[in-house]
This record gives C-alpha cells, sequence and structure tokens, in this order.
C-alpha cells in the first residue's frame, strides 16, 4: 500500500504499532522513503478492509497497490507543493522583512503602526498557505489525541501571528509577523530538502521500474506471433526478443545470437554476446540481433522483480538506531510542550509580563523541533543506499549497514566465489559410454562443476531418468535402468563398489567403480585484491567449503588465507557459523550456490554475487552486480563510513539542543533566530549525510584501515 502522509520515523512506529495490532495481520513494516506499508495478511480477504479503515483512522489513508509497481511514488505531488510553498513563502519574508527595517530604523506611532498592520495584511494569507502542510497534519494529530513533531511547529506559528495580530490591534510596539512568515519558510526548506532528497533516492528505484517490459512476443506452438502482457508470461512459454527491445523475464535462449546490454547485472556497459543455451536475467537489453527465448520464471519471480524488492526492502526492518530515533520522536513532541509551558509560567511568575513570558515560549518552540534527530538515521541510510546502488551493490536490509560496520570477520565459499566458477577439466574427456552418461547427469545441475563437465559432452545424448539434486552433494538419477551419482567423492563412494580416493568430483554407478574428474579453477577478478584489503580492515578471512581438501587448500593459498574447512555439507557450514557467532564474533558470510544459502541466513550479515543461485540472492544482506570482488570491501567501507554518519548526525542533533535550549529559556533566542537554528540544524544532518555520496580514489581499490565500528 501506498500513502503520501508518512513524514517522520514517529509516523512510522504509528502504523506499524497500530496495524499489527488487528487481527489477521502477521507482519507490517512501513517505508520512510518511498511512503508504502507492506503488510502480511493471515487472511487477506477477511483483514484487508479493516486495515485499510484502521488506516484512515489514524490520519494516514492508503491505496493498495502492486507490490513490484514503483511508478505510484513518482507520480506524487507533494515536492512540486512544498517548492511553490518555498517561493510564496520567502516573497513574502522578504515583504514583511523591509517593513520591519523600517520600525528597526525608528519608525514611531502611526507610521509604525501602518507597517504592522501591512505586514499582518501581507503575513497572514501568505503563513495560512504555505503553512498549510504543518497546521493540516497538527490538526490530524491532535483530532485523534495524539501528538507529532508538526505539532509544536504549528503551535509557535499560530502563537506568533495571534500575539501579533492582538499586538497590532492595540498598537504595540512589537509584532512578530517577520518571524512567523520567516519561520515558515525555513521549515519548508528543510522540508523540502528532505523530500528532494527522498525523491533522489526513489529515483534509483523506479529507473529500475523503467526497465520493466508491459509487453513481450510469444511465438506459439504454430509459430505466429502474438503480442502478450508481461504479467501473464508462464515459465515454458517461447518469447522473441527483437533489437532494442529488454528481457521482460529471466530467459534461457533456444536459438539465434545477439549481443545484450547486461549493466543492470555486471555493472558493465561493455555489450555480452549471447547464443542458444545462455541465460538471461529481465531487464536486458537486446542490441544487434533478433532471439527466440524460453521464459525461466513469472515476471514477479524475475531477476529484476527481485532488485526492485530489495531497494524497496532498505529501510523496511528497523534497526537499532531507527528504534532509538522512533522512541525519541515519540517522547519528544510533549516534552517540548512540558518545556514551552513550564518556561512561560516561569517568566510570567519571575517578571509578570505574559507578553515577554509568551514571546520567550514561542522561542522555546521553535528552537526544540526535533526536525534534526528524526532525519539523523533515515538520510544517513537512505543517501548510503542510493551511493552503494550506484556502484552496483543492492540492499535488502536497512540494519544491513549497521551489522556489516560491525562485522569482524570474513567467511568465504570457493567454488564461484572466490574462483570465477568455471572450473576446467584437467584432462579431455574420451567418448565412452560412461563419459557421455556423466555428461547427461551433470547437465541436470546448475553447480559450476556439473555445467564444466556438461558442456565437454561427447557422443550422443544419453536419456536420464528419476533426477534429484542433492545440495552439497551432487546430483543422482537413474540411466538405463541403473541409479548414477556425481559429486562429492564420498558420496559417491556410498553406492560405488570402492572407497573415495584421488582428486575432483566423482561419478559411479551403482556397484561400480568410481570415475574422477581432475579440475583446476581461477580465481574470481579482485580476489586477492578483496581479501587483502579486509585484513588491512581488520577482519581476517577463512574458507567454508565442501570441496576437497587440496583444492581449497590451493585457493587458500593463492591468497594467503590460513583457515580453511573442507568437504563441508550445508548443515556443517551452518553448525561453524554458529559455533563463531557463540564466540562473539560477526562472521560476514560470502557465499552463492544453492548450499550456501542456509550459512547466509544464519551469518551475522551476508553477501551473495548476482550469479548466485536465486535462493543464495534471497538469503543474502546484500546483492553485488559487479563481477570482481572489490564490492564487498567497498561496502565495508561505505556501512562504515554510513556507522560514523550517524553517530555524527546524532552528536550534531544532541549539540544542537544542549547549547539551544538554554539559550532559549534564558530568553537570548528570538522566534526569528529561532527558525534559523532549527532548520540550520536540520539542513546539517541531510549535509552531513550527503557526504556519502562522494566517491573517493579509493573507492577503485578499496583500502580500509578504520578499526570496525
Amino acid at each position: 500500500m501506498t500513502t503520501p502522509t508518512i513524514r517522520c520515523g514517529s509516523c512510522v512506529a504509528k502504523i506499524e504499532r497500530a496495524l499489527s495490532d488487528l487481527p489477521g495481520v502477521a507482519r507490517v513494516r512501513a517505508n520512510l522513503t518511498l511512503r508504502r506499508i507492506n503488510v502480511t495478511l493471515a487472511a487477506p480477504d477477511d483483514a484487508l478492509p479493516a486495515l485499510l479503515a484502521e488506516l484512515e483512522n489514524i490520519g494516514h489513508p492508503s491505496r493498495v497497490i502492486d507490490s513490484a509497481d514503483l511508478s505510484a511514488e513518482a507520480k506524487d505531488e507533494t515536492e512540486v507543493a512544498l517548492l511553490k510553498a518555498v517561493a510564496v513563502s520567502g516573497f513574502g519574508a522578504m515583504n514583511v522583512m523591509l517593513l520591519s527595517v523600517a520600525v528597526w530604523s525608528g519608525a514611531s506611532d502611526a507610521t509604525r503602526d501602518s507597517f504592522h498592520l501591512i505586514s499582518g495584511i501581507i503575513a497572514l494569507p501568505i503563513v495560512l498557505y504555505a503553512a498549510r502542510f504543518f497546521f493540516i497534519s497538527a490538526w490530524g494529530a491532535l483530532r485523534r489525541a495524539s501528538m507529532n513533531m508538526d505539532v509544536p511547529i504549528a503551535l509557535a506559528i499560530a502563537l506568533a501571528l495571534a500575539l501579533s495580530i492582538f499586538e497590532t490591534l492595540r498598537g504595540g510596539e512589537e509584532v512578530f509577523f517577520d518571524a512567523a512568515v520567516t519561520l515558515t519558510f525555513f521549515l519548508l526548506i528543510g522540508r523540502y530538502l528532505d523530500y528532494r532528497m527522498r525523491g533522489k533516492a526513489r529515483s534509483a528505484m523506479t529507473g529500475l521500474q523503467r526497465l520493466a517490459v508491459r509487453e513481450a512476443w510469444e511465438v506459439t506452438p504454430e509459430g505466429r506471433l502474438r503480442v502478450v502482457a508481461a504479467e501473464a508470461i508462464q515459465p515454458g512459454m517461447v518469447l522473441r526478443i527483437p533489437a532494442g527491445e529488454r528481457t521482460p523475464v529471466d530467459l534461457r535462449i533456444t536459438s539465434g545470437a545477439s549481443d545484450l546490454d547486461r549493466s543492470l547485472v555486471t555493472g558493465e556497459s561493455a555489450p555480452v554476446a549471447v547464443a542458444a543455451g545462455d541465460e538471461v536475467e529481465a531487464g536486458a537489453l537486446n542490441l544487434t540481433g533478433p532471439v527466440d527465448a524460453v521464459a525461466l520464471r513469472p515476471v514477479e519471480d524475475s531477476f529484476l522483480a527481485m532488485s526492485m524488492r530489495m531497494l524497496a526492502g532498505a529501510e523496511e526492518s528497523r534497526s537499532t538506531y531507527v528504534r532509538i530515533a522512533d522512541r525519541a520522536a515519540q517522547l519528544y513532541a510533549p516534552l517540548i510542550h512540558l518545556i514551552a509551558f513550564a518556561t512561560f509560567l516561569g517568566w510570567l511568575l519571575a517578571t509578570g509580563d505574559w507578553h515577554r513570558a509568551a514571546f520567550v515560549a514561542i522561542s522555546v518552540l521553535i528552537v526544540t523541533c526535533p526536525c534534526a534527530l528524526a532525519l539523523a538515521v533515515p538520510v544517513a541510510h537512505v543517501v548510503a543506499s542510493s551511493r552503494l546502488m550506484a556502484e552496483g551493490i543492492l540492499i535488502k536490509d536497512g540494519s544491513a549497514l549497521e551489522r556489516l560496520a560491525n562485522a569482524t570477520r570474513a567467511v568465504w565459499d570457493k567454488t564461484g566465489t572466490l574462483t570465477d566458477g568455471s572450473p576446467v577439466l584437467v584432462d579431455r574427456l574420451d567418448a565412452t559410454p560412461d563419459t557421455a552418461a556423466t555428461a547427461a547427469l551433470a547437465a541436470y545441475s546448475a553447480h559450476p562443476v556439473a555445467r564444466c563437465i556438461a558442456t565437454a559432452q561427447v557422443g550422443s545424448a544419453t536419456p536420464v531418468e528419476e533426477v534429484r539434486e542433492h545440495p552439497g552433494f551432487g546430483v543422482e538419477g537413474r540411466i538405463g535402468g541403473r541409479v548414477a551419482r556425481l559429486g562429492r567423492p564420498s558420496w559417491v563412494a556410498e553406492i560405488a563398489g570402492e572407497v573415495a580416493a584421488g582428486d575432483g568430483p566423482a561419478f559411479a554407478f551403482a556397484g561400480d567403480q568410481m570415475r574422477r574428474f581432475p579440475l583446476r579453477e581461477t580465481l574470481r577478478d579482485g580476489a586477492a585484491e578483496a581479501v587483502a584489503a579486509l585484513r588491512d580492515a581488520g577482519l581476517p578471512s577463512e574458507i567454508l567449503s565442501g570441496d576437497a581438501a587440496p583444492a581449497v587448500a590451493q585457493v587458500a593459498a593463492q591468497l594467503q588465507i590460513d583457515e580453511t574447512e573442507a568437504g563441508l555439507t550445508p548443515q556443517d557450514k551452518v553448525t561453524h557459523l554458529q559455533d563463531l557467532l557463540a564466540r562473539g564474533e560477526r562472521p560476514l558470510m560470502v557465499g552463492d550456490g544453492l548450499n550456501d544459502t542456509a550459512a547466509l541466513a544464519t551469518a551475522h550479515v551476508s553477501m551473495s554475487p548476482a550469479s548466485a543461485t536465486e535462493a543464495g540472492r534471497a538469503a543474502a544482506d546484500f546483492v553485488f552486480l559487479r563481477d570482481a570482488l572489490d564490492a564487498v570491501p567497498l561496502a565495508l567501507k561505505l556501512a562504515r563510513r554510513t556507522a560514523a554518519t550517524v553517530r555524527q548526525n546524532f552528536g550534531l542533533a544532541i549539540a544542537y539542543n544542549c547549547i539551544a535550549v538554554p539559550l532559549a529559556i534564558a530568553g537570548h533566542v528570538t522566534p526569528l533566530i529561532a527558525a534559523i537554528a532549527m532548520s540550520g540544524s536540520s539542513i546539517a544532518v541531510v549535509a552531513n549525510s550527503l557526504r556519502l555520496n562522494r566517491r573517493r580514489a579509493a573507492a577503485s581499490a578499496p583500502r580500509l584501515q578504520e578499526a570496525p565500528a
């Protein structure tokens, strides 16, 4: 669902709290950046109407949208309305300030009263128009007997206007029309900058939406072409992708050859040649020639849809820092009113001048606005998520940045992660029935080793029945009525007539001797540099692999990794990670295979390349689209910078309040100065967070010197 009324952390907390209490609601996550609410319902047909009614009741009317549709956010007109309000309030502030300068310069009596009256005539309609965002939000909160950050703002503006009108009608010497208009102007600037910042974050997400194809050409069994909606594409459909069009779903090319722009996946703009048998992700651009391809999965399960869901979920997990900010925002509004009321009573009792007491209380209301505190975490996380996206790294969970910054150890899978995932057979296959059977069985597995053997197939195709893949072990099937296995030697030895020995994967028919297939591997680009960069950052590396010990030791020696574990099953990897967590370690797991899925979900934080299996990508906190492993230290460096920026933002917000509040209570801050100071603190937090977008020379070859946070 989407709602345009989410403005701050307290709105997020209110929505999640209200909806979580409804029957039939299993999970609620409100997204501040996208202004969306993701709800998991136990009984959708019964709970949805009550859910929409409750949102309307708490002041956040919403509508249901497609879970992968980000275009609705692009149509939001709030930013345009805010910009108009900024312009109107700025025009009014300039004119009222000119009149105020004349009064400050010595105008008195009738001239002063005339200037005050003209200022009121200018200020009143301008403030009512430009500050309507604050008034509407505050009234909605008060009507429901609740508080939000706009209540003290609206109260401060309303009191300044009311006191100014009263003083103008009675011919008083001091009015605050200039403060009311200028306060509105600076507050709107802060809110507009917030919307602009979030708009930039949304632009990265809506950019993916523009890659989505609405319609495609289906090749019917009769060989004819017909237009089909992307949502209607089912696995097994044959599609034709003309040159100049994007792929609507994940495909496997069946005929034709072309060059594709796969920059969404690889991060590289260089064209990639594809031919029959190659798999292509949704969103790739066909550059040169038409190809026919079979759909592998529906549009909602495609790589492009997965990427959009991961981006949209960047803020949905309520990390520790965000929860602190939410609680602070909830407590802040009533605390502000208590301080302002106590200030009014104190000055009234001390001086007997209610006019002066009201003047100081208004200043306190303005200067203590919690905008900087509320922006401290979301702004930093949104900017960091956008920066990661620009670097080809997708983040699935908002708390993943904090967990990555706190990682103490890197744990690597070997095949397909540290290596390029394309092992090569040491010996050439000969044309024998056993070799043909091995290649035929290997064709049913997505494991890189199996693909290597399958591509070396010789002789005629061999039919395989009852195929079943065992993650972490290998693939099993029935060939010519006999059970055959290909995979881990110890697993194959269970049906073979000998014990496991030798190097490389093994194949055997039940009761026969095993045949070994020695392989050699090449390191993935940037593997040595990535491991070295993490070591310099204080993260020692170790390898957890299901491969044989000699192959693991060879890769470890090349990368100067001392700790290795070979021959592990998926459960062994999970157990090892659990042991690390029990010892107080915070492991970063980097893996890609189906057998790494449980380990990726168990680790403190996890990353996968885009070439990983679908299950591996879904389990990981980060997915990097580039081929090189430099994405891992780059993400770590940005995560640590983000954690430092969040701490700086909290420090700025706390320091501002520690300085400004006592000065305001003491009567040394006018409403005008309070408005400038409050907006300045919010702008400082936003500006400090935007520093995360700065690219540094080290980005191309990360060297992380900071100690773990």
